[in-house]
């Protein structure tokens, strides 16, 4: 496991305990329901889904768990950041209200398990007090662990369980890609997450997030951070957040890379890479830019074919990862097709042109 899998800063506590489900799963979708009840729209409903509201207050709640408070942003980055959120926070009660249908259950014990497990680095009056910080309960902590954990389990069984990858796919893949396997030299596969500081002109990520300012960079690189820490796929973040246009739709993947090409790189994208192991996340900056570098394999010079060790391995996992991620989004947008969403938040955002300092919570919000 890397070093940023087994981290347990507060930081990362409170985003695993607050984390919100920013993926789909792979079945078929409920219907809308025709009896939808009608939503009482306050200015503290900020969407609602299937007659379910979503309130200012529930965002709030997610913000102050998932996010550095003490970072300093504009009233357009907070806003910008907890519309994100509140995206998320969408998905999520789409994918909640399968969970009943499905007959997916959370036993208690598996919450309480977990919630100690996440917290269990942390002594009783440090977490007390990171909790009065942000203005928070252990209430709020664990039934935010509780919809992670909930929607997860949705995913994973309209998901991954019905992911299955044939002997036949992987020999066909090997045979079709077999100059892939042969490392002229040694080489490294990685995936990179770019984040710049200046208004991009073309985004081809699937969330349309764009850093406008160094400010805005340092809180995007630290919120993938902890979202990767906390167990999140840098494929999926590379897909949803990476400003490259080119290596963001592949999920971030650079393929193999040989050292003579790393060699001649700039230091410090050269120094996230080289000598680091697979597995491993590090971050490159360099002119207020930012690059998310993943060490996904290291291979020595020779050729491959499917009797090396790990290889058949390695191609299902490829395979597997590009196919989950199109059910995921397959999923996705059928779910939300099929629910009634209303995002009340941007379309006050589009009527004022942006405008909206009202939308801001206070100092204790």
């Amino acid at each position: 496991m890397s070093d940023w899998k087994r981290a347990s800063t507060t930081e990362y506590l409170f985003v695993l305990l607050g984390a919100v489900a920013m993926a789909g799963g792979a079945a078929a979708c409920r219907s809308p329901q025709s009896g939808t009840p009608a939503v009482a729209v306050t200015a503290d409903t900020w969407a609602s889904v299937d007659g379910r509201p979503i309130t200012r207050d529930e965002v709030d709640k997610a913000y102050r768990r998932t996010r550095d408070v003490s970072q300093t942003l504009s009233e357009e980055e907070t806003i910008t950041a907890k519309l994100s959120l509140l995206n998320d926070m969408i998905v999520q009660e789409v994918l909640l209200a399968r969970a009943g249908p499905l007959k997916v259950d959370l036993p208690q014990t598996d919450l309480d398990t977990a919630y100690d497990n996440a917290k269990k680095n942390l002594s009783d009056a440090a977490y007390q007090e990171e909790l009065k910080r942000r203005n928070l309960t252990a209430a709020d902590m664990k039934d935010g662990l509780r919809r992670e954990m909930l929607a997860q389990k949705v995913i994973q069984q309209e998901v991954g369980s019905k992911i299955t990858i044939s002997d036949k796919e992987i020999n066909d893949f090997f045979t079709a890609n077999r100059a892939q396997f042969n490392v002229a030299e040694e080489s490294y596969h990685i995936a990179q997450i770019v984040i710049t500081p200046v208004r991009d002109q073309q985004i081809t990520n699937g969330t349309g997030d764009d850093a406008a300012s160094p400010q805005a960079a340092v809180a995007k690189v630290k919120m993938l951070m902890e979202r990767l820490k906390a167990g999140a796929s840098f494929r999926d973040l590379a897909s949803g957040y990476s400003e490259d246009p080119e290596s963001a739709p592949r999920g971030g993947d650079m393929g193999f890379l040989p050292v003579s090409r790393l060699q001649q790189a700039p230091p410090a994208l050269r120094d996230a890479v080289l000598n680091k192991q697979p597995g491993s996340v590090n971050v490159a900056t360099a002119g207020g830019a930012y690059t998310l570098v993943l060490v996904v394999a290291h291979e020595q010079a020779g050729q491959r074919d499917l009797s090396t060790p790990g290889m058949k391995e390695r191609i299902t996992e490829t395979l597997r990862g590009r196919r989950e991620q199109m059910l995921r989004l397959a999923y996705l947008t059928a779910a939300r097709a099929d629910a009634k969403v209303e995002n009340y938040l941007a379309k006050r955002l589009v009527e004022a042109k942006g405008s909206v300092p009202s939308l801001l919570p206070g100092p204790n919000k």
